[in-house]
């Protein structure tokens, strides 16, 4: 007997629903997120006389310890849900509006019932693949972190102190955070002479002759406007303090960098994602982690153009026809796959060339990118397949002669 399951997760407590072919409520349990409330599911279906093998258990996340006890059990035949199929499937079953926990357990145990295929079974990648995702996902959050202290940081020098925003190049240089928290006032840095600037310059080993450093000095004496007295005392402690965190953010988003290139050189996979323009240190192994390692879950180069949101969404209906922007994606895959684009068209002629056909028919910058991205990642996709690595020459031939239109 194959029995249906569904599972309403939460931090605290899950509820679960069982369905039998018939779609009959079998049993159901509410259990703590605790081991005695995991073993105690496990039991209730070992009541009913059922293998984990023959139970399709559904879930809204495979991000949680739950996951990883159902494997352990034997549980193989999992499938990840999206939080908006259950959400659309409320109406179905009632009109009110209404709705709880149980009631949601027993809309996804329903929908893998009267499903013929829902998905594909979820399944676990490789710990080494896992380690690159936590260390992708880590390095994704220090990006965005050190984007926005540095946005914080830059409206605060330019309020209180614009030389040191100016004397170097960005302020995501630690020479520039260390000049801000050695010199965090106007007047800590009109006192600077040449030889100390030189010899600041030469501790923390800055890197360009000393020409540019000729510039930097200059651009440091500049006549800037003159804050008040009252607006250095209310910003300066802030601007040591933020200058503070981004040093500690840039060492942390370089030993996780490194970590990273460590783990994506023991991969087996490495060389295929190594070996695409434009991708580098970053991207390849980012781009890897979103693949995974199990060719069966994107079965078609469109599952994976869909998950990461570069292939558009067509209406139709009758002689109308829309194709608007995809919404509903994997947005960090998104963001890879766009930043893969723009890398590329430095690096490949096929990519610089399809970015030019795309401008010259109107499309925004953005759509362009979005459109090679979409390309991209369906060659991505055959050479994952295949275990090829990209050759450019080989794909300029093909591309010359069958030239597809634009998308």
């Amino acid at each position: 007997m194959q029995v249906y399951i569904g599972i309403d997760w939460s931090e605290s407590q899950h509820d679960a629903t069982f369905l039998n072919d018939a779609g009959a409520i079998i049993t159901h349990l509410a259990f703590p997120h605790t081991l005695p409330g995991l073993l105690r599911f496990d039991e209730a279906r070992q009541r009913l006389g059922v293998a984990p093998t023959d139970c399709l258990v559904g879930l809204e996340t495979a991000h949680n310890l739950l996951i990883d006890f159902l494997w352990d059990r034997g549980y193989i035949h999992l499938f990840v849900v999206p939080p908006n199929v259950v959400k659309s499937s409320q109406g179905r079953y009632r009109q009110s509006g209404a709705r709880s926990d149980p009631a949601d357990s027993f809309i996804l145990a329903d929908y893998l019932r009267t499903t013929p295929q829902p998905s594909y079974p979820w399944s676990p990648d490789s710990p080494l693949t896992r380690q690159m995702r936590a260390q992708v996902s880590l390095l994704l959050d220090l990006k965005r972190d050190i984007l926005r202290y540095t946005n914080r940081l830059r409206a605060l020098l330019l309020r209180y102190h614009p030389a040191a925003f100016h004397v170097f190049s960005s302020l995501t240089t630690r020479i520039s955070l260390h000049f801000i928290r050695t010199f965090p006032t106007p007047a800590d840095a009109a006192q600077l002479e040449w030889e100390d600037f030189l010899a600041f310059a030469r501790r923390h080993r800055y890197p360009n002759p000393a020409r540019h450093l000729r510039d930097c000095f200059a651009r440091l004496h500049a006549p800037y406007p003159q804050p008040t007295l009252e607006t250095v005392q209310a910003c300066q402690f802030q601007a040591v303090a933020l200058a503070s965190l981004l040093l500690t953010l840039l060492d942390q988003r370089d030993q996780a960098m490194r970590h990273l290139s460590q783990l994506f050189a023991q991969h087996p996979d490495a060389f295929i994602f190594d070996s695409l323009p434009g991708t580098g240190s970053f991207l390849a192994p980012a781009l890897l982690v979103k693949f995974g390692d199990d060719r069966r879950r994107f079965p078609t180069p469109a599952s994976v153009q869909a998950l990461a949101g570069t292939a558009p969404v067509t209406l139709r209906s009758g002689k109308r026809k829309v194709v608007r922007f995809r919404k509903a994606c994997d947005r960090a895959f998104r963001h890879i796959a766009q930043q893969w684009a723009i890398g590329s068209v430095s690096q490949s002629v096929w990519a610089q060339t399809y970015l030019e056909q795309a401008l010259a028919r109107h499309m925004s910058r953005s759509q362009a990118y979005r459109c090679l991205a979409n390309r991209w990642l369906a060659i991505a996709w055959k050479l994952w397949q295949t275990r090829q690595a990209y050759d450019e020459a080989y794909h300029m031939k093909r591309w010359t002669r069958r030239r597809k239109p634009l998308v």
